[in-house]
């Protein structure tokens, strides 16, 4: 199955999507046979609907912080994916006060909610959730929920980084490295910058230390979109050096091809001649291959000759043996018996 990232909207702040100048909903990743449902915003429902999205399918919802833009419509996904509690489907995996509220808040999620999910995790930074073959770590952010963080989840296939909501911070950059793809919450366009999300010139900062193979920018704010995302990825690649897309509303993305493990398993496919046999070992491989072919076939050939003289000797020794047991029904009947037992005896480990 071929992974998939699919951007429900892309909507940052208020200004923006609470006149859904741009949708809003978060983004819902599908890899290995699972869904993960990433900061279910407003309209993240309705928005699901639109991009053929399935709640019933969510392993996790994941919740990075409680601030409306990222969490709106939490209960309402669990609600869609359990049947309103009816059928326990899933886990929620959020931070602190998204589950637990903060001075002045109280909890998103509610009790419940709670209750409709067959279990609810609350991550910080550093931790790590397991999910058979894959593991999703919880990554620093530095935002004005203090309990937000960010996240990084390695697959069979990939490794995805999200930054969530964060202020810029050099300290930051570590945890970023060693990523396939970077999904970036740009809020603001070059020339402008805030105490709490990142711009276009820190993405720069980021990504030429970094390096993954694909970023995305997302997230945006007012004067990200008076700027034109494209034309802020475009500045982005320019100077960083890494490929940049401006993500838009129900874009979806196959990060298998911009994993840096996957492209190695398929050079491995090629042998590593010395670079002077190159060109004589690509002029070799179809006549080898049709050589091979035709090797192939005489053998299948040959076998099938010799399987039908030997279905033919077994079959006339079988009408010899019935023919000289005849006299013997009670030898007949007592070697049925032996070998019914061992049968029974199979049958009864394979139940176990």
């Amino acid at each position: 199955m071929v992974s998939k990232i699919t951007f429900l909207g892309t909507a940052g702040d208020s200004l923006v999507y609470s006149k859904q100048i741009r949708s809003s909903g978060g983004f819902v990743i599908k890899t290995g046979g699972y869904q993960f449902f990433i900061d279910p915003g407003p309209g993240a429902l309705n928005r699901s609907s639109f991009c053929n999205i399935n709640p019933r399918e969510t392993t996790a919802v994941i919740v990075t912080h409680s601030h409306v833009n990222h969490s709106s419509d939490l209960n309402a996904i669990v609600s869609a994916m359990s049947y309103n509690g009816i059928d326990k489907l899933g886990v929620i995996i959020a931070n602190k006060s998204v589950i637990e509220g903060r001075e002045g808040d109280t909890p998103v999620l509610s009790e419940f909610h709670k209750g409709c999910v067959e279990r609810v995790f609350t991550m910080t930074e550093g931790q790590k959730i397991g999910i058979e073959n894959m593991e999703i770590h919880a990554i620093k952010a530095l935002h004005d929920d203090p309990d937000t963080i960010g996240l990084k989840f390695f697959t069979q296939d990939f490794v995805l980084g999200y930054t969530s909501d964060t202020a810029y911070k050099k300290e930051l950059i570590e945890q970023y490295k060693k990523c396939d793809i970077l999904i970036m919450n740009i809020v603001h366009p070059s020339g402008e910058s805030s105490d709490n999300n990142l711009s276009s010139d820190d993405a720069v900062k980021i990504l030429s230390k970094t390096k993954p193979q694909l970023a995305i920018i997302t997230h945006f704010g007012k004067g990200m979109i008076k700027a034109d995302p494209i034309l802020e990825a475009r500045r982005i690649q320019k100077e960083s050096g890494v490929q940049v897309i401006a993500a838009t509303d129900g874009m979806v993305i196959s990060p298998n091809y911009y994993s840096a493990e996957m492209k190695q398993r398929t050079l491995n496919l090629y042998p590593s001649d010395e670079k002077d046999e190159d060109v004589e070992a690509e002029h070799s491989v179809e006549h080898t291959g049709i050589e091979a072919k035709e090797a192939a076939e005489d053998k299948e050939e040959n076998t099938l000759d010799k399987k039908e003289e030997i279905e033919q000797e077994s079959k006339a020794e079988e009408e010899k043996e019935e023919e000289e047991d005849k006299d013997f029904p009670a030898e007949e009947e007592s070697e049925k018996e032996l070998e019914e037992k061992p049968k029974e005896k199979q049958k009864f480990l394979l139940d176990e």
